[in-house]
C-alpha cells in the first residue's frame, strides 16, 4: 500500500510507523493530499498511523484495518491475499428474496464472523436467500450494535476483523446465500472519530439528530464523498459482498445538483456490470417517498429497494394493540389494508405522531418487491424500552399468524434472528464505552428516553430500563439457541420453513403485484387493544386466512376457483358448498393455493 491522506488545512503530516519508531515527512500536492515522496509501499501487516503537524498518532481515515481498537494505529490489508472460492457465484438481486438480519456479536455465544459462519446452514434449511449483516465497522469497546462506528472501511477486531468478512462471504455463497452489509454514512460514533483533524468531513451548514451533518455539499465535500463512495465500492468488489444497507438516508443532508446516493447508484451499477453480478442498495428512509427508487436519469436517487416501516407499524399495532408513539395511527384493518396495498399509510395525510402531514402516494404499477418489510428488526426490538420481543406478549397462534401475513406479503419480507422460532431472548440496546463520563452519559441518556411515549402503561408500571454499559445487557441479548428444541418453537421454526417454500413455489404467493392484493376482514374496525375477528389477505387466486378469534369460523370461499389448503397452522378443512368453505379453527391460520389440474 502506497500510504496518502487527505489534509488539506496541515502544515505537516508525518507518516508514523509504530513497529519501527520510524517518522517519514511527506509531501503535499495542490488538493491537500499527502504522500510519501519516495513512493515507498508498506508491505501487508504493517502498522501505520499519520501526525498533523506535531500533534499525536491518528488512524488512517480510509483505515482497512484497526486491530488496536479505534484509537490505536491502522494496519496495511492486503485483501487479494484471500483465497476466494465462490468464482461460482452468480449473484442475486434481492428484490422478493427472503432476508436475514443478525447482529454478529449476539447471534451466535463465540460472538464472532466464523461462528456465525457455522451458524449458516441453519439459515438455508429455514430457506433464507439474503443474510444482512448489521454493520461491522470498528467502534470503541468490545460490544455495541455498530451504528456508531468510527470506520467506513474496516472490519471491527472482537468480529474478527476484515479477513473474517472474507471467510463469512465465502462461506454464505458457497451455501447459495447472498450477502447485504448495514453500512452508515450519515454520521460516525462519538469516540474514535478523528476524521476533524484531517480535513473538513463534517458541516454545521447542516445538522442530524447525532449533531453536524457529514459534509456532503460544502468546500471540501467532492473527497468527502468520494470517501463514502470508494467504501461502498470496496465491500462489493473487495469483500464480494452482493448488497448494502444503507442506514437512515434521510439524514445524509446533500443540496448539490446530484444526491450523493445517486452517485453511488450509477457507480455500484458501472461495477456490477464490470463484475458481471447483481449489485443491490436498500436505503432505511423514514420519507416514504419514492424517490430512492426512482432513477437516477428522472432526478431520484436509483436505490434497488427501500425499507417500509409502515408495513411493521400497521402490521404490529393489530396484533398487539399497542398504540403509543409511532403506533399512534396504526392498529385498525383498514391500516394494515392500506399498507398491504399502498405501502405507505401516511402518503400525503396527516401524520398524529409527527404533528404534520407526510409522505407521498406510492406510484400504480411500482412493484411491491422493492420494498423491504417486516415484523420485528434490531430498531423494532431494540429500541423499546427493555428490548422484548413479541413472543413475550403474544401467543404462539398470533405469532404464526402474522409470519404468514408477512412472508406472503407483495413485499420483500426481512427477518430478524430468532424470529422464526419465536424467541423470547430480548435484544435490548448495548454499548461498552471505555471512556466512563460518555458511558455514563449513554446510560442516563437511555434511562432518559423512555419516561414518555406511554411506555409506563404499556409495561404496566414503572419501566427498568437496561443500562446499555452493562455487560448483562449484552449478555442476555444473545441468542438462546436451545430455544428450538422446545416444541412450541419447534413448531413454529416449521411452520416459517413451510410459508417460506410456499412463497418460493406458488407464483401468487411470490408476486410483487400490489393490485392483485386485498386484505379483506370479519370484525371490528377497530380495537382498544389486540383486534379480533378474521383476515383473508388475497394474493391473486391464493388466500391467507388467519382467525384471531377465540371460536372456529367459516370463511366463504370463491366458487369459480377451487381452492386446496396448502399449509395450515391447525387443522382446517374445505367444505363443499355455494360458495364453498374454510373452516378455521380458533386460532388458526390456513394457506389456500389453486387446485392443482391432473
Amino acid at each position: 500500500m502506497h500510504p496518502r491522506v487527505w489534509a488539506p488545512d496541515a502544515s505537516r503530516v508525518d507518516l508514523v510507523l509504530p513497529g519501527t519508531g520510524e517518522r517519514r515527512v511527506l509531501v503535499a500536492d495542490a488538493d491537500g493530499w499527502w504522500t510519501d515522496p519516495d513512493g515507498r509501499d508498506l508491505p501487508h501487516g504493517t502498522d501505520y498511523a499519520f501526525a498533523l503537524d506535531d500533534g499525536p498518532a491518528r488512524p488512517d481515515p480510509r483505515s482497512a484495518w484497526q486491530p488496536a481498537g479505534v484509537h490505536g494505529p491502522s494496519r496495511v490489508l492486503d485483501t487479494g491475499r484471500f483465497a476466494w472460492t465462490d468464482d461460482g457465484w452468480a449473484g442475486l438481486d434481492v428484490r422478493g428474496r427472503v432476508l436475514y438480519e443478525l447482529h454478529v456479536g449476539t447471534f451466535t455465544r463465540q460472538g464472532t464472523l466464523d461462528a456465525a459462519a457455522d451458524a449458516l446452514p441453519d439459515l438455508v434449511a429455514l430457506g433464507v436467500d439474503v443474510v444482512e449483516l448489521m454493520p461491522v465497522a470498528p467502534f470503541d469497546g468490545p460490544r455495541g450494535w455498530g451504528y456508531d462506528g468510527v470506520g467506513l472501511y474496516a472490519v471491527h477486531e472482537p468480529y474478527g476483523g476484515p479477513e473474517a468478512l472474507q471467510r463469512f462471504v465465502d462461506a454464505a455463497h458457497g451455501l447459495g446465500l447472498a450477502v447485504c452489509l448495514d453500512v452508515v454514512h450519515n454520521h460516525l460514533g462519538p469516540s474514535g472519530n478523528y476524521t476533524g483533524l484531517f480535513g473538513p468531513y463534517a458541516t454545521d451548514a447542516h445538522h442530524t439528530p447525532w449533531g453536524s451533518a457529514i459534509n456532503l455539499d460544502q468546500p471540501g465535500s467532492d473527497v468527502v464523498r468520494r470517501w463514502i463512495v470508494d467504501s461502498a465500492l470496496r465491500w462489493f468488489r473487495d469483500f464480494h459482498v452482493d448488497a448494502l444497507r444503507l442506514d437512515a438516508v434521510h439524514e445524509l443532508k446533500d443540496g448539490s445538483d446530484r444526491h450523493l446516493l445517486a452517485q453511488l447508484a450509477d457507480e455500484v451499477a458501472d461495477l456490477s456490470d464490470r463484475l458481471g453480478r447483481p449489485l443491490s442498495l436498500v436505503a432505511e428512509t423514514d420519507l416514504n417517498d419514492v424517490v430512492s427508487l426512482a432513477p437516477t436519469h428522472a432526478g431520484g436517487w436509483g436505490m434497488t429497494a427501500q425499507w417500509a416501516d409502515d408495513v411493521h407499524h400497521a402490521l404490529h399495532a393489530l396484533l398487539t394493540g399497542e398504540r403509543h408513539g409511532y403506533y399512534v395511527d396504526f392498529g385498525a384493518p383498514a391500516t394494515l389494508r392500506h399498507a398491504l396495498t399502498q405501502v405507505f399509510v401516511h402518503d400525503g395525510g396527516w401524520s398524529t405522531f409527527r404533528g404534520r402531514r407526510w409522505g407521498r402516494p406510492v406510484p400504480t404499477g411500482t412493484d411491491g418487491h422493492r420494498f423491504v418489510v417486516s415484523t420485528q428488526t434490531h430498531d423494532q426490538v431494540g429500541n423499546r424500552a427493555t428490548g422484548d420481543r413479541p413472543a413475550d406478549r403474544l401467543p404462539v397462534d398470533t405469532l404464526a399468524a402474522g409470519a404468514a401475513l408477512l412472508l406472503l406479503s407483495p413485499f420483500t419480507p426481512m427477518l430478524f434472528m430468532g424470529e422464526e422460532w419465536g424467541t423470547r431472548t430480548p435484544f435490548q440496546f448495548f454499548t461498552s464505552f471505555p471512556d466512563p463520563d460518555l458511558g455514563a452519559a449513554v446510560s442516563a441518556g437511555r434511562r432518559g428516553e423512555f419516561g414518555g411515549h406511554g411506555w409506563t402503561d404499556l409495561y404496566g408500571g414503572p419501566v427498568d430500563v437496561p443500562d446499555p454499559q452493562d455487560e448483562a445487557t449484552f449478555r442476555r441479548s444473545v441468542l438462546d439457541r436451545t430455544e428450538r428444541d422446545e416444541p412450541s418453537h419447534a413448531r413454529l421454526l416449521a411452520w416459517y420453513r413451510e410459508l417460506v417454500a410456499l412463497r418460493r413455489t406458488t407464483p401468487d404467493l411470490a408476486s410483487g403485484d400490489l393490485a392483485a392484493t386485498e386484505l379483506t376482514w370479519d370484525g371490528p374496525d377497530d380495537a382498544a387493544g389486540p383486534w379480533q375477528g378474521v383476515l383473508v389477505l388475497h394474493r391473486g387466486a391464493a388466500r391467507v386466512v388467519a382467525n384471531l378469534t377465540d371460536d372456529s369460523r367459516r370463511v366463504p370461499l370463491p366458487a369459480d376457483a377451487p381452492l386446496d389448503v396448502a399449509a395450515t397452522w391447525a387443522p382446517c378443512a374445505v367444505e363443499p358448498g355455494t360458495p364453498p368453505h374454510v373452516v378455521v379453527p380458533a386460532g388458526a391460520t390456513v394457506v389456500l393455493t389453486p387446485t392443482l389440474g391432473d
